[in-house]
């Protein structure tokens, strides 16, 4: 390549990182990490090509000043925990806002597939949630007990399992983004049409409000951090498969780091989450105001951290 096409393709990434280096404080680890890998990757290929050259020299200068920032803003490891769920998840949701919507309509849209798909065929929820589970869930819809099915089982060890069962599906979600977005949007289509069509199932025998107040008393926190997880699969996906002016490599690492930060932020949300469906919801005989309660809070606390904080911090980010 001659010089000059080098610098015509590379001079706005460049001068991206000058910004970054004169901000290095307030940017986050992984964007400094990125920006010096990206900077030192262009420095070899320039002093290999041109090691003359007065861009080597410029990439040089660069490179060291960003590294330089970098072990001079080092933080120390209590206050990176703290920065981590403060400052650097609602940055990242931030940057993946777009995903997280497109998560949602596709959430939004398969969940409406389900209840249609229920309200014409009474027998859709035998293929979605199988003959065992509907002819349990008839059967204690006649003994009058509909939400039976979270009153088995210890308690511990059914908030454990559930918890385990609900991270490792989002990292499926979220490692299904390697075969493309196409994959993580399929187990997102999958997860939401069993949901519309269980909500239906419900209602189609007058206990839609029962089974609400049941299911999301643990499903807002889990449902969206599903619908998070998928945003997380959705980023490695887009990452490799619409690259944009990175090689395909460099971009699929910034989606994998980006995602894998987003799961992370996720965790916590389902252990929440499984510790009120194992000891919570199968208390049915609580007052349904005080789960109500429960649903609203948990609402407000999803669209606060996930949807309200990031454009907060990135309005700080910007000043």
């Amino acid at each position: 390549m001659k010089e000059f096409a080098f610098i015509r393709n590379n001079i706005d990434k460049w001068q991206r990182a000058e910004i970054i280096i004169d901000d290095a404080a307030s940017q986050t680890p992984d964007v400094l990490a990125d920006t010096y890998t990206d900077l030192t990757s262009d420095l070899a290929f320039a002093q290999t090509h041109y090691p003359n050259s007065r861009i080597t020299l410029y990439l040089n200068n660069l490179a060291s000043s960003l590294h330089n920032s970098i072990y001079r803003n080092k933080r120390e490891k209590w206050s990176r925990l703290i920065t981590f769920w403060t400052q650097e998840v609602p940055l990242t949701m931030f940057e993946a806002r777009k995903l997280l919507l497109a998560s949602f309509c596709i959430f939004f849209i398969s969940v409406f597939i389900g209840v249609v798909s229920q309200c014409f065929d009474t027998d859709f929820c035998r293929i979605i949630l199988g003959d065992y589970y509907v002819d349990m869930t008839l059967q204690n819809i006649k003994d009058g007990k509909p939400m039976a099915v979270y009153d088995g089982g210890d308690e511990l060890n059914m908030f454990l399992g559930i918890t385990l069962n609900n991270i490792s599906v989002s990292f499926l979600e979220f490692v299904s983004g390697i075969f493309t977005s196409i994959a993580t949007g399929f187990l997102i289509f999958q997860n939401s049409v069993m949901l519309g069509c269980f909500e239906t199932f419900f209602a189609q025998h007058g206990l839609l409000y029962e089974s609400f107040l049941a299911v999301f008393l643990h499903g807002t926190l889990e449902i969206s951090a599903l619908i998070i997880a998928g945003a997380a699969g959705l980023a490695m996906g887009n990452s490799w498969l619409l690259p944009g002016t990175y090689s395909r490599i460099v971009s699929f690492r910034h989606g994998a780091k980006r995602g894998m930060k987003i799961i992370v932020g996720t965790v916590p949300i389902f252990i929440f989450a499984g510790f009120i469906e194992g000891f919570v919801t199968r208390h049915t005989e609580i007052s349904n105001y005080f789960r109500l309660s429960i649903i609203i809070v948990s609402f407000v606390f999803v669209i606060g951290y996930f949807v309200v904080l990031p454009q907060i911090r990135h309005r700080q980010k910007k000043k």
